[in-house]
């Protein structure tokens, strides 16, 4: 009778690098407070689909395609440039024009070397579920504040950038400051963990301190 040892299969090699991943309403701080984490930042904002897209969410009132709704977003090709970011260290981005909704280039982004980085945008939830399936999730927050600050912060920098016409980012404007306590609430039901900046600046600090292991569970 012959024997036959089974052989287990190597385990899978970790990622890397691991994500912070930073959400919350348009306008709450998100890219400044990820520049003031010093770690490297992937905008996820460059993920928007292109304006010919046939794909595009429309807004009821046909004031045309709904950029706030998830399915503007390529979350598949955002995915895979953390996957990539992750595992490599290093990931070919799209450079995206929002007030000609379309991708106008592209662009390489490095780690360095760096363990963590925050991948930040109003659509950062959508991917929590897979990010943390894959391994490669440290955290994630949604900003959260005062809905009529967030309205005043987002305006001005939207009429600053030129972002879309001023009437238009008016009527999105008080849109979204109906909305913003059900889109942090939809942001926490997929994962993120609900928090001012100076709780959010703690947490990305302990998920980079060198004895973090594995992802944070969001509370």
């Amino acid at each position: 009778m012959s024997s036959h040892t089974a052989t287990r299969p190597p385990a899978a090699r970790p990622p890397a690098a691991r994500v912070v991943l930073l959400t919350g309403p348009s306008g709450s701080g998100k890219t400044s407070l990820a520049a003031r984490s010093g770690l490297p930042v992937l905008n996820l904002d460059d993920f928007y689909k292109e304006g010919t897209d046939p794909t595009l969410p429309q807004l009821p009132d046909g004031g045309g395609a709904d950029w706030d709704a998830p399915l503007s977003w390529d979350a598949g090709a955002a995915l895979a440039a953390i996957d990539a970011l992750c595992r490599t260290g290093r990931a070919d981005v799209p450079v995206y024009d929002i007030a000609t909704s379309a991708r106008v280039g592209a662009s390489g982004l490095d780690l360095g070397g760096a363990p963590l980085f925050i991948a930040e945008g109003i659509f950062a939830a959508e991917v929590i579920t897979d990010c943390r399936a894959a391994g490669l999730l440290a955290d994630a927050l949604c900003l959260r504040g005062r809905p009529t600050t967030t309205f005043r912060r987002r305006l001005a920098r939207d009429l600053r950038e030129g972002r879309k016409s001023a009437p238009y980012l008016v009527r999105r404007g008080l849109r979204l400051l109906r909305a913003e306590r059900s889109v942090v609430a939809r942001h926490t039901a997929l994962g993120a963990h609900p928090c001012a900046k100076p709780e959010a600046l703690a947490r990305i600090s302990a998920a980079g301190a060198p004895n973090a292991v594995g992802a944070a569970v969001p509370s």
